[in-house]
C-alpha cells in the first residue's frame, strides 16, 4: 500500500512539472530574470500550498492554477504579471496563505489582483453572495482589467472541466456563465472565448438541441466544405492580384448561434443556409488598412451579387468592444447566402484575443479609446457602494455588456454613444446626473419628445430642465441604462424611507396595543407578506397597499415559556368529521410525489411547476425555494433559469424525476405553417388527437397565406412531446413546431 501511495505521488509530480514546464514553452519571447523568478516562486508557492487539495476530477488542485494561466497566456495574450495572479488566483481562498504573504514575498500590485480574484468570506451577509463577489471584481477591473481578463481564464478552465461535477451544480455554473460572463467576453472582444462559453452553456442548459444540431452539422460536414471551396476558389485567385498577403478560409458558426437563429427567425436547421461565414485576412500596415479592405470588399462584390441591406461597415465606427470589420452578405453559387467577414490581421487579433490585443495596438488606433468609455461607465455604476448587489449585477448587464449602440448628437454637435434601447432620459442622464435629476423637457430633432423616447442613429437631443422636478419611482420604466437607474433608484429609496415613516408610525401603533415586540413582529410580517426589507413593508402601509389593522388581524399573539409575546400564525382550521364526534386540521393538498428534491421523496416538500417553462416528466429540472410561494420547479432551459441560479443560487435544490407517472403536463407549442385554407384547424387538430392527446388551449392566426398556431397540450412525459412535434412537423402545410419556452 506504501508503495503504491509514493508511485501515486511521483505520477503527480510528473503530471505537475509537465503543466509547468508546457506553461514556460507558451511564452514567445524571453523573459526578463525578475519575471523567471516572480513566476517560479509563484509556482512553487502554490504547489506547497495546493498540495494536499484533489480536484471533483481525482487530479492534484495545482493543475488548474497552471491551466488558467496558461489560458491567459496563449487564448488571452497577457503577459508575465498575470500568469504570477493566474498560478496564485485560488491560494488566497482556499489555503493557509494570506494577503499579506502574498503581498510581502511579490509586491502590492500582484497582492491587489490576487485579492480582486478572492471570493467574499462565507460570513459576508447578502441576498446574493454570487452578485456580490462580481460586484468586488469589476471594482478591481476599473483599476486593472487584468483581473477580469484572469477571471474569464478560470471560468473557461472550469467550465472545460465541468463534466466531473454532479449535475445540479454544473447546472448553477453554466447558468452563470451564461448569464455573465458569455456577455462580458463579448464586452472584451473575446470572441473565442464568448463562442465557447455559449456552447458549453447549452451543452449543459438544453442538452437536447444542443445534440440534435451536434448531430445534423456532422452529416452535413462534407457537403458544406465542398462548397465552402467551390466559393472561395475564384475570390483566391482574384485577391491574388493584390499587393498584399492574405488568408480566405471557412469558418464554421457556432452551435449556439445557429440554435439561436433558429430560435429567432422560426425556421428549421434544414434552411439555415449561412452555417459558416468566409473570411479574408489581409496582411497590410496599419495606415492601409480601410484602403485594402475596401478593396478587397470591390472584389467580393464583383465575383458575387451583394445585398446592400446587409452591409455592415465596423472599420469606420468599431463596434463598441473594439471590433474591427467589414460584413457583407452575397449569393453564392446554388442560390445561397453566404457572409462574408474581411478584416486585416490587426483586426482580427483584436476581434480573437479582445481587450489584451487591443492595448498592444492602442497607440497606433486613431479611433477613440472604447475601453476607456466603457471602464468609465462600469466606474459610475461603481459609485453607489451601497446599492442592491442583485440590481447592480442587472444594470451591469443592460448598461455594460449591450451588443450594440445608438449615436447620437448633443445641441452642439458632439456625438454620445449609448446602448441601443436608451431613451432620451437615458441620455439626459449621461450628460450628468443633475441633469436627469431636474429634466422637465426633451426634445429630438426639434420636437418635444416623451422621456421615454427610444432614441435612434444621428438624434439631436436637446434637454430642458427645472430646478423643481425630481425623479419618481415611475421614471425607471423609462429608462434602460444603469447609470440612470441607479441614480432615479436611489432618489427613489430616499422617497420610500421618508413615506415609510409614516407606515412605521401607523404599525407601530398597532402592535403597541398588542404589547408584542416590535422588532420581531416587524421580521415575522415581512417574511410571511414576501417583502425582502421593513422599509418595503412600511411604504406599502403608508400607500395603502396594505391595511394594518387587516394585516394583523390575519394573526393571533402567543407567549413564549419566557413570558414574551409574539404574533404566529392562527391554528389550522378545524372541521368535523362525518360521524360529527372528532375533529382534525384541514391539510392543504400537495402535489402528488413524483420526485427527488435534494435525494429526499417529493412529498415532503410542497412544491408546484413553474409556468414560465411548464416542465414536462423528463425534462432536466431543478428546485427553486421562492420568497413566498415555496419550490417551484423549473426546466434547466427556462428563460429564468440563468437569472435565479445566478444570483439567488443558495435557494436552488437538486431535482430528478421518479419513476414514470401516469400524471399529466401542461406544455406549448408554436406552429407555423402555409394558410392554405380553412382545414388548416382541422387537420392540426386531428392529427393530435390521433396521437390520443387533449388539447387545453388553441389559439391561430392568419395572414397573407402564413399561419402561426400556439396549442397547450396535456402531455405524461417528454417522449409523447417529441412524438407530437414530430408528426406535426410531418403535416404537408406545417414549416415549423417549436416548444415555447
Amino acid at each position: 500500500m506504501e508503495a503504491q501511495v509514493l508511485l501515486a505521488k511521483d505520477e503527480d509530480k510528473k503530471l505537475i512539472q509537465k503543466a509547468y514546464r508546457d506553461l514556460l514553452k507558451c511564452f514567445k519571447n524571453n523573459l526578463e530574470e525578475e519575471d523567471k523568478l516572480a513566476i517560479r516562486e509563484a509556482y512553487e508557492l502554490a504547489v506547497k500550498a495546493h498540495s494536499q487539495q484533489r480536484r471533483k476530477s481525482g487530479e492534484p488542485y495545482i493543475l488548474h492554477p497552471i491551466a488558467v494561466a496558461k489560458i491567459c497566456l496563449e487564448e488571452i495574450g497577457l503577459g508575465p504579471t498575470a500568469v504570477v495572479c493566474a498560478l496564485l488566483h485560488d491560494v488566497v481562498e482556499d489555503t493557509e496563505v494570506t494577503l499579506e504573504d502574498i503581498k510581502k514575498q511579490f509586491g502590492e500590485r500582484i497582492a491587489k489582483m490576487v485579492d480582486g480574484l478572492t471570493k467574499l468570506d462565507h460570513t459576508y451577509n447578502s441576498e446574493s453572495p454570487q452578485a456580490e463577489n462580481f460586484r468586488k471584481v469589476l471594482r478591481t477591473l476599473v483599476e486593472d482589467v487584468r483581473v477580469v481578463l484572469i477571471k474569464m481564464a478560470d471560468r473557461l478552465h472550469n467550465m472545460r472541466t465541468l463534466g466531473s461535477m454532479p449535475i445540479h451544480k454544473q447546472l448553477k455554473i453554466a447558468a452563470e456563465t451564461s448569464y455573465i460572463y458569455a456577455p462580458l467576453a463579448h464586452r472584451l472582444g473575446l470572441y473565442n472565448i464568448k463562442t465557447e462559453f455559449q456552447d458549453m452553456c447549452m451543452k449543459i442548459l438544453d442538452a437536447e438541441n444542443y445534440q440534435e444540431i451536434k448531430r445534423k452539422l456532422s452529416e452535413t460536414k462534407g457537403s458544406r466544405e465542398s462548397y465552402i471551396e467551390e466559393f472561395i476558389a475564384p475570390l483566391r485567385k482574384e485577391l491574388s492580384d493584390m499587393p498584399y498577403p492574405f488568408e480566405v478560409y471557412g469558418r464554421p458558426k457556432s452551435i449556439y448561434s445557429i440554435w439561436n437563429k433558429i430560435r429567432t427567425k422560426s425556421v428549421p436547421f434544414e434552411e439555415i443556409y449561412d452555417l459558416f461565414a468566409v473570411r479574408i485576412v489581409l496582411d497590410t500596415p496599419i495606415q492601409m488598412e480601410k484602403a485594402a479592405c475596401w478593396q478587397a470588399y470591390s472584389i467580393v462584390s464583383d465575383i458575387y451579387t451583394p445585398r446592400h441591406d446587409r452591409l455592415k461597415d465596423w472599420i469606420t465606427h468599431p463596434k463598441s468592444n473594439g471590433y474591427e470589420s467589414l460584413h457583407i452578405t452575397v449569393m453564392g453559387p446554388k442560390g445561397r447566402f453566404v457572409e462574408v467577414q474581411i478584416r486585416t490581421t490587426r483586426m482580427d487579433e483584436i476581434a480573437e484575443k479582445g481587450f489584451a490585443a487591443h492595448w498592444k495596438y492602442k497607440t497606433q488606433i486613431r479611433h477613440n479609446d472604447v475601453y476607456e468609455r466603457w471602464l468609465d461607465s462600469v466606474r459610475e455604476l461603481l459609485d453607489n457602494p451601497e446599492g442592491d448587489a442583485v440590481e447592480f449585477l442587472d444594470d451591469f448587464r443592460s448598461n455594460s455588456l449591450f451588443n450594440e449602440e445608438v449615436f447620437v448628437f448633443t445641441p452642439k454637435g458632439e456625438m454620445k454613444t449609448l446602448p441601443k434601447g436608451a431613451t432620451a432620459l437615458d441620455f439626459a442622464f449621461s450628460i450628468h446626473s443633475d441633469i436627469g435629476y431636474h429634466c422637465s423637457a426633451i426634445k429630438v430633432n426639434d420636437k418635444i419628445v416623451p422621456m421615454g423616447y427610444q432614441l435612434r442613429n444621428g438624434d439631436q437631443i436637446e434637454v430642458f430642465t427645472n430646478k423643481n422636478q425630481k425623479p419618481t419611482e415611475d421614471w425607471l420604466k423609462m429608462v434602460v441604462t444603469g447609470k440612470a437607474r441607479a441614480k432615479i433608484r436611489s432618489v427613489a429609496i430616499e422617497e420610500r424611507k421618508r413615506k415609510g415613516q409614516i407606515g412605521k408610525e401607523t404599525l407601530e401603533r398597532k402592535l403597541g396595543n398588542l404589547k408584542v415586540d416590535f422588532e420581531e413582529s416587524v421580521d415575522f410580517l415581512v417574511k410571511s407578506q414576501g417583502f425582502h426589507s421593513p422599509t418595503d413593508l412600511y411604504f406599502a402601509i403608508a400607500t395603502e397597499k396594505l391595511n394594518a389593522t387587516e394585516l394583523v388581524k390575519q394573526f393571533t399573539v402567543k407567549i413564549s415559556k419566557e413570558g414574551n409575546r409574539y404574533l404566529a400564525d392562527k391554528e389550522e382550521e378545524v372541521i368535523a368529521k362525518p360521524d360529527g364526534n372528532k375533529k382534525e386540521p384541514r391539510k392543504k393538498e400537495l402535489v402528488k410525489a413524483r420526485l427527488l428534491i435534494n435525494g429526499e421523496p417529493g412529498e415532503r416538500f410542497e412544491f408546484s411547476f413553474a409556468t414560465c417553462c411548464n416542465p414536462v416528466q423528463g425534462d432536466p429540472i431543478f428546485a427553486y425555494l421562492t420568497a413566498n410561494a415555496g419550490l417551484k420547479i423549473h426546466r434547466s432551459s427556462c428563460p429564468n433559469a440563468a437569472n435565479i441560479l445566478t444570483n439567488y443560487g443558495y435557494r436552488v435544490m437538486r431535482a430528478e424525476w421518479t419513476a414514470m407517472t401516469d400524471s399529466y403536463f401542461v406544455t406549448k407549442l408554436n406552429i407555423t405553417g402555409i394558410d392554405d385554407g380553412p382545414g388548416v384547424i382541422e387537420r392540426l387538430s386531428h392529427n393530435i388527437s390521433d396521437l390520443g392527446l387533449n388539447i387545453r388551449s388553441f389559439n391561430i392566426e392568419g395572414n397573407e397565406g402564413y399561419f402561426e398556431a400556439k396549442i397547450s397540450l396535456f402531455v405524461q412525459n417528454l417522449d409523447q412531446l417529441h412524438m407530437a412535434i414530430r408528426a406535426l412537423k410531418n403535416l404537408n402545410n406545417v414549416s415549423t413546431v417549436s416548444r415555447i419556452e
